[in-house]
C-alpha cells in the first residue's frame, strides 16, 4: 500500500507531530505509515484523510502483488 501522507502534510506546512495529534496516534506511527512499514486501520485511515479534507483514495492507493494471494482468475 502507498500513501501520499509526505506529500500532503507538506502541501499544508504540517508536521508530523500535528498530524499524529490530531489523528490520536504518535509521531512515530505517522512516521511508519509514511516510509511503508505500518498500514493503518480502516479508522485511523479514514480519520487521516478527513483531516486533509480528501477521500481516502486520495491519500491510499492498494496495489496487488503480482502472483500473490488472492489473485485468482476469477478476481
Amino acid at each position: 500500500m502507498k500513501n501520499r501522507i509526505r506529500v500532503l502534510r507538506a502541501e499544508r506546512e504540517m508536521t508530523q507531530e500535528e498530524l499524529a495529534e490530531l489523528v490520536g496516534v504518535t509521531r512515530n506511527t505517522i512516521m511508519s505509515l509514511e516510509k511503508g512499514k505500518y498500514y493503518p486501520s480502516l479508522k485511523l485511515a479514514y480519520r487521516i484523510a478527513d483531516v486533509f479534507g480528501v477521500g481516502i483514495d486520495n491519500v491510499f492507493t492498494y496495489e496487488r502483488e503480482k502472483d500473490g494471494p488472492g489473485m485468482g482468475e476469477d478476481e
